[in-house]
């Protein structure tokens, strides 16, 4: 019954692996094996493994070496770890490093099976290697030719220790980009340290970043550990970093060139490693020409630049995307559905907001639609995007707007598609103007 599910064990020993081989192709499990860490990734590679059984003591890459590797790589795979002689300190250490279970042998078989069957239940049936792997399940599932191509260049910049400068509108994903980049890189293990330069103070920023020395001000009463500090062996992500103050910049600047910091009111100066990416959706380039923003900064910051797409110039995402949300806000109850009408407008709209905005809609519209079909009225649009203006030469003829969609609903026997495609508009534009004009197209019709 399990003939689908492949399951990889990874033992130097022999005796040890033809055992687990044993109880597994009893079971119905398809069971690839390796003797160490390098086979096992190489048999991971093709995106094929249910999960994977390894011993913790191999040799070359330990067994904890390789499910660091797994989790950076591939998040999600279910990874239970064997040993010979497990701790409690050592079962929290790996469940805390990403294994699914973490046992001591000698394992009972039947408890095993039943514990990898468990898991494989639960885990959605290699969900992590579906649709691109992480990449397109964080950034949900987006399939448009500049998704695409932006996935290629995180895959490409993420192992590096290159600082990246994330560039693109409010709502685009900005963040959860950076996020990505953490975790795919070989800091993933380390912190990731979010500043939200554009809501922190400029008189708080410095001391946010770069931590205080007691006594050095007003209400300093004990040491601060800055952000800075606290993204050591991991990445610091400084989000809008467009609206730091000249002072800020300089100090920044100071930082990325001597990777020190020194604590404000302190005298002494601390080494910190750590990887930075910003973000913005500032025009940097204009603020450098405007002498808003350093030069010397920009160019530091910018070693890799990311231009993340705004939502209207990847139109093939809207409906995937919807259909995420929509599954999302489902919890356990009925999925809602889009009636056509929204299904066309949510292609028109030009989504100021981005990805932020569609799934802040359609939260709402959830919440709005009586009977799980949302339709036009549930979807809070911007009335400027349906109050689309009628062709000139129409108005001159007929004196007004609304004698212009009378005469349209008229000759098209107050049919709306037809008497919008007559108008050459969209319906939702021409339900609008109704909606605009109080018509009861119902009674006209009947």
């Amino acid at each position: 019954m399990n003939a689908e599910k492949i399951v990889l064990v990874v033992d130097a020993d022999q005796v040890r692996r033809q055992a687990l081989i044993d109880l597994l192709a009893a079971d119905g499990y398809a069971v690839p094996v390796a003797s160490d860490g390098e086979e096992a990734l190489l048999k991971l590679e093709g995106g094929q493994i249910d999960l994977v059984i390894a011993e913790e003591d191999i040799p070359g890459m330990t067994g904890r070496e390789l499910l660091w590797e797994c989790v950076r790589r591939w998040p999600g795979l279910p990874f239970i770890m064997l040993t010979g002689n497990g701790t409690v300190r050592g079962a929290v250490a790996a469940i805390k490093d990403g294994a699914t279970d973490y046992l001591t042998r000698p394992v009972d078989g039947q408890d095993l099976l039943r514990g990898i069957a468990r898991i494989l239940a639960a885990s959605g049936g290699r969900a992590w290697a579906r649709g691109g792997n992480l990449l397109t399940e964080e950034l949900w599932g987006g399939k448009s030719p500049s998704m695409q191509r932006l996935y290629k260049l995180i895959e490409r910049v993420a192992p590096t220790e290159a600082t990246i400068l994330l560039l693109g509108e409010s709502g685009t994903g900005k963040e959860k980009i950076a996020g990505l980049l953490h975790r795919l890189s070989q800091r993933s293990r380390g912190p990731l340290v979010i500043v939200d330069c554009g809501s922190t103070p400029s008189s708080l920023l410095e001391s946010e970043l770069f931590g205080h020395a007691k006594g050095s001000f007003t209400n300093a009463y004990k040491d601060k550990k800055g952000l800075v500090a606290e993204a050591h062996g991991g990445t610091l992500f400084l989000d809008e970093i467009g609206n730091i103050s000249s002072e800020m910049q300089l100090r920044l600047l100071r930082f990325l060139q001597e990777r020190k910091i020194r604590r404000v009111g302190d005298l002494a100066e601390t080494a910190i490693n750590c990887r930075v990416i910003a973000a913005t959706n500032a025009d940097l380039a204009e603020l450098v020409r405007s002498g808003e923003f350093r030069e010397d900064l920009y160019y530091r910051l910018k070693v890799i630049t990311i231009q993340v797409p705004p939502l209207r110039e990847r139109k093939a995402d809207i409906p995937v995307l919807a259909e995420r949300f929509l599954q999302l806000f489902a919890e356990d109850g009925p999925l809602s559905r889009l009636d056509a009408e929204v299904s066309e407008a949510i292609l028109d709209y030009p989504w100021p907001g981005n990805v932020r905005e569609l799934r802040n809609m359609l939260e709402a519209a959830v919440i709005l639609s009586s009977d799980g079909l949302i339709r036009m009225e549930d979807m809070q649009f911007e009335d400027s995007f349906d109050d689309t203006p009628l062709p000139g030469n129409l108005l001159s003829l007929a004196g007004s707007e609304k004698q212009v969609v009378l005469n349209a609903l008229e000759r098209s026997s107050w049919v709306v598609k037809d008497a919008a495609d007559l108008l050459g508009v969209s319906r939702r534009t021409m339900h609008y103007k109704i909606k605009k004009f109080q018509i009861d197209t119902a009674k006209r019709s009947a």
